[in-house]
């Protein structure tokens, strides 16, 4: 996670992802939350008013995060538009292996146990899953551009790709393999090449 200039904040938020991927939003109290970070109450609520502020500032770490390692792929001159997204994707199973720790699938870990119980928190998701899908489309565009994928309507694409991937990563946390996105991976490069409708 980013280096904060409040090092307590970070620390709370470092201990706090870890016991969230592990054991979800809203089986980590509290209490707990603190004996592992080894901080008072105090500290907590210096930085966050509540246990919900501190989903969404977990949530937002976690997509600055994300975007900052998309942005140095998308960024390599020396590949093409295709090369980036399948090198992405390929990342995506690598980091996402049936199981959830470091920094892997808070998406889906929260999505479902939080869009219920905190607009803010799945305000901040929705918000988050945006603008990967954004990034995504235009790397897509650029693909287009550049001759290496075949596709007529970027966003869309994106967004589909998108929604696949985060139900592939959903069906291998239940069945605790790749298996689906591997199938996944299948299905993206034949929407890159530009044998579906988009």
């Amino acid at each position: 996670m980013n280096t904060d200039t409040h090092p307590t904040r970070q620390h709370i938020l470092d201990v706090g992802y870890q016991l969230i991927v592990e054991k979800g939003f809203t089986s980590v109290g509290l209490s707990q939350l603190l004996a592992h970070a080894g901080v008072p109450k105090g500290s907590f609520y210096h930085y966050f008013k509540s246990k919900e502020q501190f989903g969404e500032a977990l949530i937002t770490e976690y997509f600055a995060n994300y975007r900052q390692r998309l942005d140095a792929l998308f960024s390599d001159p020396s590949l093409s538009g295709y090369e980036k997204l399948m090198q992405y994707w390929r990342k995506w199973i690598e980091v996402n292996d049936g199981t959830c720790s470091n920094q892997r699938c808070l998406v889906v870990k929260l999505s479902g146990e939080v869009a219920d119980l905190s607009e803010a928190m799945r305000l901040s998701l929705l918000d988050g899953a945006n603008h990967i899908i954004a990034l995504i489309a235009q790397c897509i565009k650029e693909g287009t551009e550049d001759g290496s994928i075949q596709v007529k309507d970027s966003h869309a694409a994106a967004n589909q790709l998108y929604y696949l991937w985060i139900g592939a990563s959903l069906m291998s946390k239940l069945s605790q393999n790749t298996g689906g996105m591997s199938q996944a991976l299948l299905s993206t490069e034949q929407l890159l090449k530009g044998n579906t409708a988009f």
